[in-house]
């Protein structure tokens, strides 16, 4: 048994066309991460699966079709699950003790969005002790506004990799972590 795990985050079809909130390249970088999950699978590393659901709210609302996680990333049978409200996938959930119960040292980063529940994540895990990954080829985020201006994706999600890249763990491509 590996002491790494895969966190696959907020795959969910509410990012995807036809959900409530599409990203940018999000087609793209769930085919990434699944190569990851199958990549991590045969290494026999631990694959997690996280799910954000916003109770009464507008979208990852409980029960609908947009808060499932997509297809093209589908966890396995033996595969844990676990649900969050928070952009930190560690703050009150059952993450980190499935984490020290089953060893794991260090964490790889997939999924959605990059600026905003995989930075949380990415940035909790290395506070945590963690040696932290992020596949940035398997993560996407969507165009920003702030203060009248508007953020490309390209250039939010390029800006929120190279601040991991500086203080909190390796970010690297698909390729590049499956060859390795």
């Amino acid at each position: 048994m590996s002491n790494r795990a895969i966190l696959v985050v907020d795959m969910q079809n509410e990012y995807f066309p036809g959900g409530k909130l599409p990203l940018s390249g999000i087609e793209s970088a769930s085919a990434n991460a699944a190569r990851i999950m199958n990549a991590a699978r045969a290494k026999g590393d631990v694959v997690v699966n996280i799910r954000h659901e916003m109770p009464g709210g507008p979208i990852f609302t409980p029960g609908t079709e947009g808060v499932e996680i997509n297809a093209s990333v589908a966890p396995a049978a033996n595969e844990a699950v676990i649900v969050k409200n928070f952009p930190n996938s560690f703050r009150e959930t059952g993450l980190k003790a499935l984490l020290d119960e089953k060893g794991v040292e260090e964490v790889v980063v997939v999924g959605a969005m990059s600026h905003m529940c995989v930075d949380a994540t990415v940035r909790a895990a290395n506070d945590l002790g963690y040696r932290t990954t992020t596949i940035h080829d398997a993560c996407a985020t969507r165009d920003l506004e702030f203060d009248g201006s508007t953020v490309p994706a390209a250039d939010a999600h390029a800006t929120i990799m190279a601040a991991l890249a500086f203080g909190y763990g390796e970010v690297t491509d698909t390729e590049s972590w499956i060859a390795a």
